[in-house]
């Protein structure tokens, strides 16, 4: 009942979380959408605090079918419905994983540095770094001794004023979306990011996985807005991870959030 118990709280917090960004979302929307910005800027510094303009979590696009293998890693997910609570791993404390975090409601910052990017998640209070320093994809034995990560390894090249970057070395039980989709170990995520204008970033994810898809997945183009300082401050305090909860799920913050939500009302009410 417990581990039950916990993943309820975690699902209704998931769903409070998506519910105040759409809202929050709105909020600002106008504001962003009439911000015109600055005529000048650098294509290729891609710095700044962005949120997606529309959170379907998932590539935007239908999944080609899958292989045998495919169907088989799929097996066994459910998918959470309003009546259903479903088994994602992000609902028992595990990571999204990549790119599921990617196509998340929380806001990202973007740091450019000499040799790397740096993509900072206010949930979860990811990292992620996409190497720009001259270094190759691992691959063949180097990629197995390496083996699966939640987020892979990442390197990004320039291509004109887009930055595209390949991960490989992906964990397989990550879910590539809320459909339950799976990736296998072996596949390679090309994203491509095209800064628009001083407020707007374009990016686009495509899914190379022939152990686990009949083609390649080409996901949409998505689009991100520069987010207004004042929604990213609170009580004063402005910045990613201002918020008012860290977005981080820790096991211990779980147990004490049903201890005080449910075993103390329970025990309270006994007559």
């Amino acid at each position: 009942m417990r581990v039950r118990g916990t993943t309820l709280i975690l699902l209704v917090l998931s769903l409070a979380a998506v519910a105040h960004a759409q809202d929050d979302k709105e909020k600002f929307k106008q504001r962003y959408e009439a911000n015109v910005g600055n005529a000048k800027f650098n294509p290729r510094d891609l710095s700044g605090i962005w949120t997606l303009t529309k959170n379907d979590h998932s590539l935007g696009t239908s999944a080609p079918p899958l292989t045998p293998a495919g169907i088989a890693a799929k097996a066994g997910r459910i998918v959470a419905t309003n009546d259903r609570i479903g088994n994602a791993p992000w609902y028992t404390c595990n990571p999204m994983g990549f790119p599921r975090l990617l196509n998340d409601d929380e806001p990202m910052e973007i740091i450019m540095l000499p040799n790397r990017v740096l993509q900072l998640f206010q949930w979860e209070h990811r990292t992620r770094m996409l190497w720009t320093d001259g270094r190759k994809l691992p691959s063949g034995e180097n990629l197995e001794n390496l083996g699966p990560a939640w987020y892979g390894h990442s390197v990004g090249n320039w291509n004109g004023n887009t930055l595209v970057v390949n991960t490989v070395g992906l964990d397989d039980r990550a879910w590539l979306d809320n459909d339950a989709n799976p990736k296998s170990f072996h596949a390679r995520i090309e994203e491509t990011w095209r800064r628009v204008d001083s407020n707007t970033l374009e990016m686009q994810l495509t899914l190379y996985d022939p152990e686990f898809y009949t083609a390649p997945y080409a996901g949409s183009k998505k689009t991100y807005k520069r987010m207004p300082n004042d929604s990213i401050t609170y009580f004063g305090w402005y910045g990613l991870y201002a918020g008012v909860t860290e977005g981080i799920c820790a096991p211990m913050n779980e147990v004490e959030g049903y201890n005080k939500g449910f075993r103390d009302l329970g025990q309270a009410n006994r007559p």
